[in-house]
C-alpha cells in the first residue's frame, strides 16, 4: 500500500492515546485513601492495583468473548478484587464501581506527543476511533482529554454490536465513515485484537509497541512512539 493513498486513519484509544493504566493507577490512589482500605485490611496502593487487574483482565477477555455482560463486569471486577481480602461488602462494592467510571475517564493521562501528532494529522485525513471500551466513558475521556475536534466519528462495539477483533466491527466502521477499506489504516496497541482484527479484515494496519514487546507477526507498520506516524504518512 501506498501510504500517500490512505484517506482514514482509525485510531484505538485505550493504551493507544489514553494512558489507560496511569489513569486507572491514579484513580486508584484516590479510591484507596477515601474509603480508608488499607484500615480494611488492603496493605498497600499496588496491591489493590495488582490484584484489580488480575480479575479485570479475566472477566474482560469473558466481555469481549460475549460471555459477559457489561453490567455485571462493572461491579464484578470490584467485588471479586474486596472477596481476594476478605472483604464482602456490597455497598462498598457498588461506590467503588461508581467512583471508579466516574473518576477515571476524567483523569487525564495521554501517551507522550498524543494531542500534537492528531492535531499533525487531521488536515490530511479523517481520523475516527474504534473502541471496545464503554461507549459512555470513552466519551468522556475524549472530551476531557481535549481530542473530540478532531476525530469525524467514534465506533464503539456496543453500537457495533461486535467487539474487536471480529472482523465485523471494521466492516460497521467502513460503513459508519463512508472509508474504503484499501485507503484505511488502523493504528493501535493491542497486536491480538486491533493488529491481527485489522489483518484478517483485509486492512492496514500500525501496531503501536512503545515496550518493544517481541512478537512473530507481520503488521504493515510498527511504530514505539507515536510522532512516528507523522514522519510515517507526512
Amino acid at each position: 500500500m501506498n501510504k500517500s493513498n490512505y484517506k482514514h486513519l482509525f485510531f484505538d484509544l485505550d493504551r493507544t492515546l489514553w494512558d489507560f493504566d496511569q489513569s486507572a493507577l491514579q484513580t486508584f490512589a484516590l479510591l484507596y485513601e477515601r474509603h480508608g482500605l488499607k484500615a480494611r485490611g488492603i496493605p498497600d496502593l499496588k496491591t489493590l492495583f495488582d490484584t484489580y487487574n488480575k480479575h479485570n483482565d479475566v472477566l474482560w477477555d469473558a466481555y469481549r468473548n460475549g460471555d459477559l455482560k457489561k453490567e455485571i463486569l462493572r461491579d464484578l471486577r470490584f467485588s471479586n478484587t474486596l472477596e481476594s481480602f476478605g472483604i464482602e461488602d456490597q455497598a462498598l462494592t457498588v461506590t467503588l464501581s461508581e467512583e471508579y467510571l466516574h473518576y477515571a475517564p476524567r483523569t487525564v493521562h495521554l501517551f507522550p506527543d498524543a494531542v500534537e501528532v492528531v492535531k499533525q494529522l487531521h488536515p490530511h485525513f479523517e481520523l475516527h476511533l474504534i473502541t471496545n471500551g464503554f461507549v459512555e466513558v470513552q466519551h468522556i475521556k475524549i472530551q476531557s482529554a481535549g481530542l473530540e475536534p478532531f476525530f469525524d466519528k467514534v465506533i464503539t462495539s456496543e453500537a457495533a454490536g461486535v467487539k474487536k477483533p471480529d472482523p465485523k466491527i471494521f466492516e460497521y466502521a467502513l460503513q459508519q465513515t463512508g472509508a474504503d477499506k484499501k485507503e484505511s489504516l488502523m493504528i493501535g496497541d493491542d497486536l491480538e485484537v486491533d493488529i491481527l482484527g485489522a489483518q484478517s479484515f483485509g486492512m492496514d494496519q500500525l501496531y503501536f509497541n512503545p515496550e518493544a514487546l517481541p512478537h512473530n507477526e507481520k503488521p504493515t507498520y510498527e511504530i514505539r512512539q507515536l510522532k512516528e506516524i507523522v514522519k510515517l504518512l507526512l
